[in-house]
């Protein structure tokens, strides 16, 4: 018999950071969620003043009410958007269990103690319904073990669901069967992980700390130990061990200050704990780790640990002395040498083989690691891809292990590694004995790893469109500096912006009407979108300024005009445009996107008209853009207020507001009710390109173009009543108060009277004139000066 499996309804147990957060991110993607703590032993103050005993209500559920309250506070923000929380139930474990019969999903999120969590398996397994599924969230606890002694139906439905902190940013999830795991609930689960929770799916092997946590903790405890040992300071390593390598920024020892040594230690341990001779020895308490946590500097959680900040000063901890001290920086001339190199791997390759104390400590620090990664294929995963992907996505490194392996070069490090009298992983011989010298090859211009015998292309879910990729074997129909048109069949073509940041210059322009023009004669729709770290950041601010100081305010007003005049090709196509917007699209990303027919943005979306930051205001259509997506988003039949609309506009334009999620783009209405939103990132552009052709199969046409109601001169004198009152008050400055002003004027649409209806083009060119006349004032430039040399805003 076929069986299905549906998740409409998830029980989390236990509300600590990890399961609140699980829960959280539960919410964020619409599905109910029942969250089930302990209940207390005693009775706080508060309780007892309020006369409540141990069998009150609000007393039982106290652990899972604080945890939800605490997610409204935390940063980053586990929740998308704060009404998430209505979908978050609490509850306790004494009175609720028997709640577990509605759900489809039971999460354990409990202390990594094998007999209290087998103990609460066991209240499970008496309530919950045949079908449901059960996971454990352990970061190292036997899966198999767990299972131990349960229901054949429980065993069949139990596995490992290990999410990373914090569940709602970090993209691993690590799938772990029991030997007893149905093949079909693993199937579901990896699904439904990838489509429906959003995230990068493993499936890890029963052993201890499964794949990240692992290979991580391995890799940490070496760098650590070649500090010591080559008497490096904290700074020093951390110097570079973070991007210049291709890792977070928090490097090796921030890491682990954000960690917690606590939390660190006991992961460690666990390794440990179970495995014997070297590797036992590597993950051995080290000595400088339990003086730490005897101290309580743990990192992080407790102000001070590898690091410790002093009003705005960031000291170190001297390992000798156990003082802290101002940060130190390596130096090395392979740093500079680096510079030249072109990505990580090219950084990499010329660090890791230096002959200074830059290259001994990352050679120290790599070998070892890249060493133990090859020894553990099999043993906790199928195949190097499962690897190098658990990295990626549960510790930010740009590069798996057997990807840097191929970056620094397979036969070159595996001589040196030889002459110094390493052991080498079979796995790693047979590559080299069969003369491959690449774990990563192509095979039909597809992906493809070395499986321990030969090469066979990557799995990959249809939904994943890599980009790169896909030009390189499909190329493309027309490229510029800015950008490129991609043929993403099925007759729609993809816009893909590849500026540097992807600011918007007149190459980008250019190319939109190109692509706008080909769209119309030969496809169904188009999708702008593309797979860099940001969508769009917004206008070339370097460009801008230059013209600018040259006072070439004839060039200035053709660069704005044209990208108005693109904006509108966009907005009057008789083709459906769908916009693809993801992590930042700001100022000018935001004004591409307002316009398209849809806009399906990712779930980590932070969108916002930026512009005053710099001295400015929109010129590229956003003032006029965001106005009619508000008013687009009312529902039909409503009497409009004109003038609260525009005070919601002004006060989103002025104040700089950029959402924090997708879903807070909605809120903010740079995104209407028919927009949608992607939780996987990586299915943003297949979900795009879906978007699109739905559209087309309807019988899309173009809008017809219609005059806008403005608020006029009362409405102008309205929104600058706040303006004002916050500079007398002296909130803001004279030059904040100039932006306003010329902002109010263009979202009012001049001193016409109220209720006036003008033209689309009418409004455009009181935002370009008013663009002009601020990019020509020198506080501006001031402005736009400050943010591209220190990168943030200047109040002048």
């Amino acid at each position: 018999m076929l069986v299905s499996y549906k998740i409409e309804k998830v029980a989390v147990l236990g509300s600590g950071v990890m399961g609140s957060g699980i829960a959280a991110h539960l919410a964020n993607i619409g599905i109910p969620t029942l969250l089930l703590d302990i209940a207390p032993g005693e009775l706080t103050k508060e309780e007892e003043a309020k006369g409540l005993t141990l069998d009150s209500k609000p007393v039982k559920n106290r652990f899972a009410v604080s945890a939800m309250q605490k997610l409204l506070k935390q940063k980053p923000a586990p929740l998308s958007s704060k009404k998430n929380l209505a979908l978050i139930t609490p509850g306790n474990f004494d009175d609720d269990l028997e709640k577990l019969k509605d759900v489809d999903w039971i999460i354990e999120v409990i202390v990594e103690r094998l007999d209290i969590k087998k103990g609460l398996f066991e209240k499970i397994d008496a309530v919950r319904k045949p079908g449901t599924i059960i996971s454990s969230n352990t970061s190292g606890v036997s899966i198999n073990a767990m299972a131990e002694g349960r229901s054949e139906d429980f065993q069949a439905h139990f596995l490992g669901t290990h999410f990373f902190n914090p569940p709602r940013y970090l993209k691993l999830l690590e799938i772990i069967p029991a030997n007893t795991t149905k093949p079909e609930v693993v199937s579901f689960m990896q699904t439904f992980g990838e489509d429906v929770l959003g995230k990068g799916v493993v499936i890890a092997k029963d052993t201890p700390n499964f794949i990240a946590n692992r290979i991580g903790t391995y890799g940490l405890i070496v760098t650590m130990n070649e500090m010591i040992a080559r008497n490096y300071s904290v700074g020093e390593v951390d110097s570079v061990t973070g991007p210049l390598i291709g890792r977070p920024k928090s490097a090796t020892f921030r890491t682990l200050d954000v960690v917690g040594l606590d939390t660190f230690a006991h992961v460690a341990t666990n390794v440990y704990d179970q495995t014997t001779g070297e590797e036992q020895a590597v993950f051995e308490e080290s000595p400088i780790l339990k003086k730490m946590i005897s101290n309580g500097w743990i990192g992080a959680k407790s102000g001070q640990g590898f690091f410790k900040k002093v009003g705005k000063e960031i000291l170190q901890l001297n390992l000798s002395t156990f003082e802290y001290e101002p940060t130190t920086k390596l130096e090395a001339p392979s740093l500079e040498m680096a510079k030249q190199a072109k990505g990580p791997g090219g950084k990499l390759k010329v660090l890791i083989y230096a002959n200074d104390r830059v290259g001994e400590l990352l050679w120290n620090s790599f070998a070892p690691t890249l060493i133990y990664s090859g020894k553990l294929v099999g043993e906790i995963a199928d195949d190097i891809v499962a690897i190098d992907n658990a990295m990626k996505w549960g510790f930010g490194w740009a590069q798996g292990p057997f990807e840097m392996w191929d970056a620094i070069g397979v036969e070159k490090s595996v001589a040196k590694m030889k002459e110094e009298g390493r052991e080498i992983p079979e796995f790693v011989n047979g590559l080299l004995e069969k003369g491959l010298k690449t774990f990563y090859s192509e095979i039909d211009g597809d992906l493809a790893y070395y499986n321990g015998s030969e090469y066979v292309k990557v799995p990959v879910n249809e939904k994943a469109i890599d980009l790169k990729r896909y030009k390189k074997k499909h190329g493309v129909i027309k490229s510029n500096s800015g950008a490129s048109l991609i043929d993403l069949g099925d007759g729609i073509a993809l816009l893909e912006f590849h500026s540097k940041s992807n600011a918007i210059g007149l190459d980008i322009v250019q190319m939109i009407n190109y692509a706008i023009d080909e769209v119309e004669k030969n496809f169904k729709g188009l999708v702008i979108g593309n797979q860099g770290k940001n969508f769009c950041v917004g206008a070339n601010l370097a460009m801008i300024l230059m013209e600018a100081q040259d006072d070439n305010i004839f060039e200035l007003d053709f660069v704005i005009k044209s990208f108005q005049q693109a904006m509108r090709r966009i907005k009057y196509s008789t083709k459906p445009v769908v916009a693809a917007p993801f992590q930042m699209a700001l100022g000018g990303g935001a004004e591409v996107c307002l316009p398209a027919a849809h806009i399906h943005a990712s779930a980590e979306t932070y969108m916002g008209l930026v512009e005053v930051g710099v001295g400015l205001i929109p010129g590229g259509g956003g003032n006029l853009g965001l106005y009619q997506k508000f008013i687009k988003g009312l529902p039909n039949g409503v009497d409009v207020d004109y003038q609260q609309i525009a005070n919601k506009v002004f006060e989103t334009i002025a104040m700089a507001k950029v959402s924090t999620s997708g879903e807070e783009a909605r809120e903010n209405n740079f995104l209407d009710f028919a927009d949608g939103i992607s939780v996987n990132p990586d299915h943003l552009i297949y979900d795009a390109k879906q978007a699109a052709l739905a559209l087309a199969d309807a019988g899309y046409t173009a809008p017809v173009k219609k005059p806008v109601k403005v608020v006029g001169a009362p409405g102008y004198a309205t929104l600058l009543l706040g303006a004002q009152g916050m500079f007398d008050s002296g909130y803001i400055t004279e030059h904040d108060l100039k932006i306003a002003k010329k902002l109010a004027y263009v979202i009012a649409g001049g001193k016409v009277p109220y209720g006036t209806e003008v033209s689309e083009e009418y409004l455009l060119n009181l935002e370009k004139q008013a663009f002009l006349e601020l990019v020509a004032d020198q506080k501006s430039q001031m402005r736009m000066q400050h943010m591209l040399v220190k990168g943030k805003p200047l109040r002048n």
